[in-house]
């Protein structure tokens, strides 16, 4: 008897309910006691697989769970299964089954074994649906970690079906940083350990989608002890850990920006000091001391100010001088140019706004109020802002409180107010244009800066301070203003205030090239005047002109050159161009001197 032939002896009278398969699952052959049992011969079963003999139930679960277990892994423990005999009775098996192999490792046949058991299989059966059907995501490993059970829920989770998980290594489903901690061996190694809680794992849906788990496992051991299965429960914490995250960089950003915020104000009071000359306000008129000891006098205090007076007078030196002597000085001071803001961006520069307020606000803005709490807002313009908004502002200066756009939450901050207008805001109230509670919420303390024409000498100190400071700036060698010079800039009446001063030294130091500075250069419409006033002189040397009949001969001229250029201001051949000056400088004379264009009909009267 050859061997192969003792081998299927011993295989059909063996006393064991067995059975051997092809590659498809096709019965190949039968024990004795199987065919007895079942009732069928060799010959019938050639065409049938077990799970043709089997309920629906058993089927789906040969072909859903069994088979793909039974390809990956080689063998089945114990399985719940049913038959039918040949007659129609139902038998309740547990089945194992093993894959053999040749010595070259290719397939031969797979070995199924079956044991009758009614209750144990039913308990069995009924314990492995509860498993499946629980609403928790559950798996089981064998030792080498894979996959032998697995929930629906896990499946519906991950997204997958039964038979693309069962057999496949646990590690299949985990993003690539799990993957590598449980590399070389460690997974085994814990699955030998049996015990995990709540150990932090990121699984890969079907779709590519990261879910972030905690994992706790309880061991199934043999009688040695040694682990044979890790029955483990996996927690979503996916949102939760998000929402950890959103919290956490929520804190950051608010780190990031009260930094923001304290550099800016450390910035902004750097600037302050810089551009303002550290507060310096040079002069010593008698004008210009009233509204010092003013200004003294309201500084200590928290009272708001209202700066007045014509553009150029320096109102917003003013107001840092007044920070700067106040017990905010430590605090931020931050100027709002009002008459620069759009309508439609009001609120959300003096407020701020949270992201996604509206069009374009990609991120949270601290609004001016909230820049300078602590300190003090300065209200450049403030004549400027459209009355329909006044109330918007009125509101967080009377209740120190306001809400960012989009956002329902109540800010309070501790600001002190400083205005500064060139308008006269009571006339302004009386046309309906300003504000009445708001126009005294802003003028407690009322400061009239004096124009630079009322400040005496103050203007020859200004011109040397201006001319130093210029001089370093634009790295130019130190210049001398003559007494010629100083002379003739207190003649002039100044309509500009400081701000033209300062343009004419500036323009003055560009222009000159030797040790004295060319005043001339800059300031050509004053010294024509100069010259007219001096030719008069000459024909009477004992006449000494007044500020009325110098002001008088500067209009004359003015009247000249708009007669020599057809009454164009601006361009190359405007009068402007012709006097040295700048088109909006020269229109401003116009308008002080009361000069006016003639009509076309007295345009064409003169013609005719």
């Amino acid at each position: 008897m050859s061997l192969e032939d003792r081998y299927q002896w011993l295989f059909r009278k063996a006393p064991a309910l067995t059975v051997s398969l092809d590659q498809d699952g096709y019965f190949l052959d039968a024990s004795d006691a199987w065919l007895r049992r079942f009732g069928y011969t060799r010959e019938e079963l050639r065409m049938l697989r077990p799970q043709d003999l089997g309920s629906p139930e058993t089927a789906r679960r040969v072909n859903e769970e069994y088979l793909p277990l039974l390809r990956r892994t080689g063998r089945l423990d114990n399985v719940p299964f049913d038959m039918r005999t040949k007659s129609g009775e139902r038998v309740d098996l547990l089945a194992s089954a093993i894959v053999e192999r040749g010595a070259e490792g290719d397939y031969l046949r797979t070995v199924a074994v079956y044991t009758e058991v009614r209750q144990q299989a039913r308990l069995e059966a009924h314990y492995r649906e509860l498993y499946r059907q629980t609403p928790a995501m559950l798996h089981t490993v064998d030792a080498q970690g894979r996959i032998i059970h697995v929930s629906d829920r896990w499946l519906a989770k991950l997204g997958y079906k039964r038979e693309e998980v069962l057999g496949r290594p646990i590690t299949d489903f985990m993003a690539e940083e799990s993957r590598e901690r449980l590399a070389g061996g460690r997974l085994e190694a814990i699955i030998a350990h049996g015990e995990l809680e709540n150990e932090p794992r990121t699984l890969v849906t079907k779709s590519g989608e990261i879910i972030e788990v905690l994992l706790s496992a309880r061991a199934e051991r043999d009688e040695q002890g040694n682990v044979v299965a890790l029955l483990v429960a996996s927690k979503d914490v996916t949102e939760r850990n998000r929402a950890e995250r959103q919290l956490r960089a929520a804190f950051e950003e608010n780190a990031r920006l009260r930094e923001e915020l304290e550099r800016e104000r450390d910035y902004l009071r750097e600037e302050v000091q810089v551009s303002m000359n550290f507060g310096r306000i040079v002069g010593e008129s008698p004008a210009l001391k009233k509204m010092l000891a003013r200004l003294e006098a309201v500084a200590q205090t928290n009272a708001s100010v209202l700066i007045q007076g014509e553009s150029g007078v320096g109102k917003e030196l003013v107001a840092h001088a007044i920070h700067a002597r106040s017990p905010r000085a430590n605090g931020p001071l931050v100027k709002v140019n009002c008459a620069s803001i759009p309508r439609e961006l009001f609120e959300s520069e003096f407020f701020g706004h949270v992201k996604g307020a509206f069009t374009g606000a990609h991120r949270d803005r601290i609004g001016r109020f909230q820049l300078a709490d602590g300190g003090t807002i300065f209200l450049d313009e403030v004549g400027e802002i459209p009355i329909e908004l006044q109330g918007k502002l009125l509101r967080v200066l009377q209740e120190s409180e306001f809400e960012r756009v989009g956002d329902d939450r109540t800010h309070t901050v501790d600001v002190r107010i400083i205005a500064a207008t060139n308008r006269d805001l009571e006339k302004e109230v009386a046309a309906g244009r300003f504000r009445e509670d708001l126009y005294y919420r802003l003028s407690v303390f009322p400061i009239d800066v004096p124009p630079l024409r009322e400040r005496g000498d103050d203007v020859v100190q200004l011109a040397s301070h201006f001319l130093e400071r210029t001089c370093q700036e634009f790295g130019h060698p130190p210049l001398t203003l003559s007494k010629q010079q100083a002379a003739l800039l207190k003649r002039y009446d100044w309509p500009g205030n400081v701000r033209e001063l300062k343009n004419v030294i500036e323009r003055a130091v560009i222009l000159s090239r030797g040790k004295v500075l060319r005043l001339d250069l800059a300031m050509a419409d004053i010294l024509t005047a100069t010259q007219v006033a001096k030719s008069v002189s000459q024909e009477d040397d004992d006449r000494v002109l007044t500020e009325a009949e110098i002001r008088e001969l500067e209009r004359r001229n003015m009247l000249r050159a708009l007669e020599q250029c057809g009454w164009r201001v601006s361009g190359p051949d405007g009068a402007a161009k012709l006097l040295g000056l700048k088109p909006s400088t020269f229109t401003d004379r116009m308008r002080k001197f009361g000069i006016a264009r003639p009509s076309a009909v007295q345009e064409r009267s003169s013609a005719a």
